[in-house]
């Protein structure tokens, strides 16, 4: 019995001892579980650094761009129980470049660093088009092991990169939020944990369909847009979107991006920015890729990704969504209500942070389209 008692002693030290050596992992893996809770969701959303690694990235050193108030705009008399509805965080609209609507909601403030989500990936797509400007992307038929050599023998290998940028690479990639085990959800727990994203999209192994032949939302896609990005210059992202659009745009306040036990950014939907800092990157979007008399992106690349490119669907560009019927108009869209829409033809820019729990119920989407065109149009 004493001989037992001592087994089991030394056994809970090493638990307690083990508990300690991963207590960070064990932790965010924890906030990765409860990320999305009813009681913490909200300010979860607006203190991501609390709960993963992180990689910081700058706003350089230059003055913050204006974005100046104009004449406060009357939106629709729906907007109020919408934003109820919705769990809008934020909400801010701009009309020729002017803020003419900034409300913030749920206990959120004007300086919190919100969380991206899949809005990073229409980010990175800019960012893209600047490197292929510069001539480190040869061709978007270029095979992506060209540029990611660790994705030989995956899934990857034998796409090219236009099947990622249209998200058309065939990969099977289970995209289902709600599911416990799904791929996206166990993506999230690899980048809770510290292991290696890289890694992650090295070991899918199976397709769905030929590359290039259907548009098949996978996220992770956008992880390897990243690792092209940095096979093709030898930088790492943050060090790019620094340069060439973050400096350059005068921003409020410094960004981060979600990152991996490696420092790798979590490019496809780590991205957190201020409300006014989005607005300012959206407003860059409508006029063509210009800020403050400065070409930031190449419009003929902003004209491209902006319009139908997925094999058999006219709603995705290059990283960018188009809607229904679109009358000149485009948006980037993340999880649980983020948006940045940008109708250029109106010149107006709708920013909106939300938790909404929601968001993939039945006519949720479309709801929300049609309300920002009836504002868009009410200005």
């Amino acid at each position: 019995m004493r001989r037992l008692i001592r087994i089991l002693a030394v056994l809970i030290l090493l638990l307690a001892a083990a508990g300690l050596w991963k207590r960070e992992e064990i932790t965010r893996l924890m906030a990765v579980n409860t990320l999305f809770s009813p009681e913490t969701i909200v300010q979860n959303f607006s203190h991501m650094d609390r709960l993963f690694l992180t990689r910081p990235l700058s706003r350089g050193d230059g003055p913050v761009s204006p974005l100046p108030t104009g004449p406060q705009a009357t939106l629709p008399p729906e907007t109020a129980q919408w934003i109820t509805d919705r769990t809008v965080t934020a909400l801010l609209v701009l009309k020729n470049g002017q803020i003419v609507q900034e409300s913030y909601y749920q206990g959120t403030t004007q300086d919190d660093l919100r969380i991206s989500w899949s809005v990073a990936k229409s980010f990175l797509s800019a960012l893209f088009g600047i490197v292929q400007a510069e001539g480190k992307i040869a061709s978007l038929d270029d095979p992506v092991t060209k540029y990611a050599p660790s994705l030989k023998g995956s899934a990857y290998d034998g796409t090219t990169v236009r099947n990622i940028l249209t998200m058309s690479s065939g990969v099977a990639f289970n995209e289902d939020y709600m599911d416990f085990w799904s791929d996206i959800n166990r993506m999230g727990r690899v980048l809770a944990l510290g292991q290696s994203m890289d890694a992650f999209a090295a070991s899918l192994k199976t397709r769905d369909a030929d590359p290039g032949t259907r548009f098949h939302y996978v996220s992770v896609d956008t992880h390897v847009l990243g690792m092209i990005i940095r096979g093709a210059t030898g930088e790492d992202i943050p060090d790019l979107i620094n340069r060439h659009i973050l400096a350059p745009m005068g921003l409020e306040a410094a960004p981060f991006y979600l990152a991996d036990g490696y420092g790798t950014s979590f490019v496809l939907g780590g991205l957190n920015v201020t409300t006014r800092d989005y607005a300012r990157f959206g407003q860059m979007i409508a006029q063509s890729g210009q800020w403050q008399g400065k070409q930031i992106v190449p419009a003929d690349w902003l004209a491209a990704s902006t319009r139908p490119q997925a094999p058999g669907n006219a709603g995705y560009g290059f990283q960018w969504w188009i809607p229904d019927n679109a009358q000149d108009e485009v948006f980037a869209q993340g999880i649980y209500g983020q948006y940045i829409w940008i109708d250029r033809a109106r010149n107006v820019v709708i920013v909106v942070n939300a938790a909404d729990r929601s968001f993939e119920d039945a006519g949720v989407h479309d709801a929300n389209i049609a309300l920002f065109r009836k504002i868009a149009a009410s200005l």
